[in-house]
């Protein structure tokens, strides 16, 4: 506790051993502000915001707001946390609406004048360029009359003397803000948004103790010490990034970093197109090299001084855990090993800690123990600071990561405004971009207007993008009509100027398409074993985890349990629905079964069966694919998972071939509508509306049709026809009007919920154009982020327990229909016995084994 003699001294943080005077804090902040502001990258995203260059004054006058973000914690309630009991009698404060109050019209009187709030309105501060400073815990706020209270003299403490006492230090410290320029700071929605989230990334940092260690007591010269301190910290983390682009001069070539001599065609154009093109679209078959393409494009931006960093977006955990170990190699290649400062890449996935290749441990206090803690260098330590918070990920140099991660930077959550100025300075590399979600599609173009609109650069990756889709992502009104739409090249990147084709001479790979009218378990495990004892290896992707599970079953109860993929002496099959430890060894499992490696791949048949976790950025190779009838980009997405290279195949696999299952019946019965294995839709209860996965039928019987009319498909040559021919609205159109009303009055219905999933996305997106203090949050941050990353409650066990491989599990995610009155905060206790788990959650029960985390009903 501080004594009460030494109450007059306001502070900002303490400990029962030493605080931190608010002044100082204040300084440590604001002088991170001016380090990051002041980076070449991030000074022309805000002077992109601004419409106009920045001057040194402008920047002075900026961190003088930023000086001001915890001005509310002068209140006598907010500094009687650190006061002997009885000293204050008062209701506790906080210090954000307080902060608002002391600068409102009923605010308490003569502290926004010892503030220099004339000079801050000559400078042209608005209330919502206050707004935005203040609002640094993640949340816009507001005045109350509650915070507007309370502000006389307690014991020693006056807040109008200790008011009076920063404003004497703001004019000392920055100096040249108070010069009489007339020129009034920077004010668009844009920039005060921007400032907002730069403000919040200052913060953080500012109040890292391993670099603003608490200096008291209150030092008048404490300014230089604390530019001394921001410096260190921002090139420490890797927020100053000249040292690493000067590393980097010279060795982005691409043999350099590839381990190739040769860029393949897709790689060459990207490497060859200007960096003044914001946004490239590569569409190219999967196994063409996009990845490496996309990083050939980064390292370029970056070595031109473009972008200070890379956020690497990929659709699932799997995918981007698998990425995180490329991207890593390639950084290696670049910067070297034995840079102990240089920031390695950082696996932004929910429930890992990696940099590079080491792992880290979550510890209390919000502390991270890292497995090489014992013989790291300290700067090596310290480069991983963005690491070690979800919330910072986007921070780092280099990140992979699921795209709801980036996603989240453009919704009005908590600590969106942070998340998408941090990913301002990047390259934003979306990977298995299709347009099967409304939903998720409306929030990415979102995020991407934003992004551009900040002058940062983007790429987007597709092994087809439909015109429709293209067109949105483009910015254009509406897509070219069918017969110009299947004229466009293919595989292309799309720029500012059109398309530029990357076609490579001679290379289609020609696969044997086939439907099948039956899906049950039984007919799927019936042709798997077949091929699996034929010596193929299959792989089998469900377009549910029930019918997973089903044929899971199905394949053991046929005596295939042996044929299937294999994991601690037992059979496996790969979802979403396992627990992070577990995923870990099926991913590591499946990329062994179907390595695309020769030496690695192991010899005979094996079954590999699981849902669209993989279909999506996996680096896998099958003899065989069997999948569920779904959307055409969907499914060109999972044969790009077959015959991938150029391998040794089984006999009557040498020719890539795919079984497609679909309903007995047909479609026409899902009009009604009903739901079945991932197609059709059923009524939600709530809305009257349609829910679903696949849910336009319309599409889904182009694609049938496609299949049986081409029974074989050469790719790439046929992508962009198949693509509108079960996509465009010309085609949608004619299938409706031919198979009559009922199909017309569904794709009608269809279309609402689209409609209205479109609203809801806009509806919870960041508004960034429109003034900071009109700005609204939902008061329910999780509904929102559930219904973008489709996860529910994450529950942790009390204490790890044996899972059914063998490993040590210390909790599971729920899926989001199971969530409802789930809280995450208990620990459970589960009970294990013979290989399975089983979780009692008040009168709910889930069970757990290998067939992943279900109810015990599935």
């Amino acid at each position: 506790m501080i004594d009460p003699p030494s109450c007059d001294v306001p502070w900002a943080k303490f400990d029962e051993e030493a605080f931190h005077p608010l002044a100082h804090h204040g300084a440590d902040v604001a002088c991170c502000f001016e380090a990051i502001a002041t980076g070449p990258v991030i000074r022309s995203r805000l002077e992109r915001v601004a419409g106009r260059p920045l001057s040194p004054t402008d920047i002075a006058r900026l961190a003088v707001l930023v000086f001001l973000h915890d001005v509310g914690k002068l209140h006598p309630g907010f500094q009687a946390r650190a006061w002997p009991p009885g000293v204050w009698t008062g209701t506790r404060h906080g210090h954000v609406g307080e902060g608002a109050a002391l600068f409102s019209a009923g605010g308490p009187p003569g502290l926004a004048h010892a503030l220099c709030v004339d000079d801050l309105h000559r400078w042209g501060v608005t209330p919502d360029l206050l707004g935005a400073v203040l609002a640094h815990h993640g949340r816009p706020v507001a005045p109350n009359t509650a915070a507007s209270q309370g502000w006389h003299c307690v014991a020693s403490y006056d807040p109008r003397a200790a008011a009076h006492a920063l404003g004497l230090l703001m004019r000392r410290w920055f100096g040249p803000a108070f010069a009489a320029d007339p020129t009034r700071v920077p004010d668009t929605p844009e920039f005060q948004h921007f400032l907002c989230g730069l403000v919040v990334l200052a913060d953080w940092l500012g109040s890292t103790r391993t670099f603003f260690p608490f200096t008291a007591p209150p030092d008048p010269d404490y300014i230089d010490k604390a530019r001394l301190r921001a410096r260190k910290a921002v090139a420490a983390v890797g927020l100053a990034c000249e040292p690493w682009r000067a590393l980097a001069q010279g060795r982005t070539g691409f043999a350099t970093w590839s381990g190739r001599e040769k860029p393949r065609p897709a790689q060459a154009t990207m490497g060859g197109f200007s960096l003044d093109d914001p946004l490239l679209i590569l569409e190219a078959e999967t196994g063409s090299g996009k990845t490496e393409a996309a990083l050939w494009r980064f390292l370029r931006l970056f070595e031109a001084g473009r972008v200070d960093g890379l956020y690497f977006a990929l659709p699932t955990r799997a995918a981007a855990i698998q990425m995180h170990r490329r991207v890593a190699t390639a950084m290696t290649r670049v910067f070297g090993t034995n840079v102990p400062a240089l920031p390695e890449a950082v696996l932004a996935v929910p429930g890992y800690l990696r940099a590079g290749t080491v792992e880290g441990h979550a510890l209390p206090g919000w502390e991270v123990r890292w497995d090489d803690d014992d013989g790291a260098d300290e700067r090596r330590l310290l480069a991983r600071w963005a690491a070690e918070s979800s919330n910072r990920h986007l921070a780092a140099m280099v990140a992979v990561g699921t795209v709801d991660q980036a996603l989240l930077a453009g919704l009005r959550i908590k600590h969106a405004h942070v998340r998408s100025a941090a990913l301002a300075r990047a390259l934003l590399v979306i990977d298995e971009v299709h347009a099967s979600d409304r939903y998720m599609t409306e929030l990415q173009n979102h995020l991407l207007s934003v992004h551009l609109r900040r002058g940062g650069h983007a790429v987007l990756m597709s092994a087809t993008l439909g015109a429709v889709a293209r067109a949105k992502a483009r910015g254009m009104r509406r897509p070219p009509p069918f017969n110009d739409a299947i004229q466009a090249p293919y595989p292309a990147i799309w720029g500012k100027g059109g398309p530029v084709s990357c076609a490579e001479a001679g290379a289609q790979k020609k696969v044997a398409v086939r439907l099948h009218a039956s899906w049950s378990p039984e007919t799927t495990a019936e042709h798997a074993l077949a091929a699996a004892r034929a010596g193929a290896r299959v792989l089998v992707i469900r377009n549910t985890v029930r019918a997973a599970i089903a044929t899971f079953g199905a394949i053991q109860a046929a005596g295939g349990a042996s044929w299937l993929l294999q994991v601690a002496d037992g059979p496996a099959l790969h979802h979403g629905r396992f627990a992070p430890e577990d995923r870990a060894l099926l991913d590591h499992a499946v990329e062994a079964a179907l390595s695309p490696d020769p030496s690695l791949r192991p010899p005979g048949g094996r079954i590999v069966l699981g849902t669209q976790t993989l279909e999506q950025s996996l680096d896998i190779d099958a003899d065989f694919l069997i999948t569920d009838l779904c959307p055409i980009d969907v499914l060109l997405q999972r044969i790009g998972r077959l015959h991938r290279h150029a391998l040794p195949r089984p006999q009557g696999y040498e020719t890539a071939r795919c079984l497609v299952l679909a309903p007995e019946s047909g479609l026409e019965p899902l009009l009604a509508p009903a739901f079945d294995n991932g197609l059709g839709a059923w009524r939600e209860e709530k809305t009257d509306g349609l829910g679903g996965i696949y849910r336009d039928l319309s599409g889904l019987e182009l694609t049938r049709r496609l299949i049986e009319a081409h029974p074989e498909w050469s790719i790439p040559a046929m992508n962009r026809f198949l693509v509108e021919s079960a996509t465009h609205p010309e085609y949608i159109e004619a299938l409706n009007q031919e198979l009559g009303a009922a199909w017309e009055k569904y794709y009608s219905m269809v279309y609402d919920r689209d409609v209205a999933d479109a609203c809801a996305a806009r509806g919870v997106a960041l508004p960034t154009t429109e003034p900071f203090a009109s700005l609204q949050y939902s008061t329910d941050d999780e509904k929102i982020r559930t219904r973008l990353g489709a996860e529910g409650a994450r529950i942790a066990f009390a204490a790890p327990v044996t899972g059914p491989f063998a490993t040590p599990i210390s909790g599971v995610t729920l899926h989001s229909a199971w969530s409802h009155g789930v809280t995450t905060a208990p620990e459970a206790v589960p009970e294990v016995q013979d290989g399975r788990v089983r979780i009692t959650l008040g009168d709910r029960v889930f069970l757990y084994d290998r067939a992943g985390l279900r109810r015990p009903t599935q």
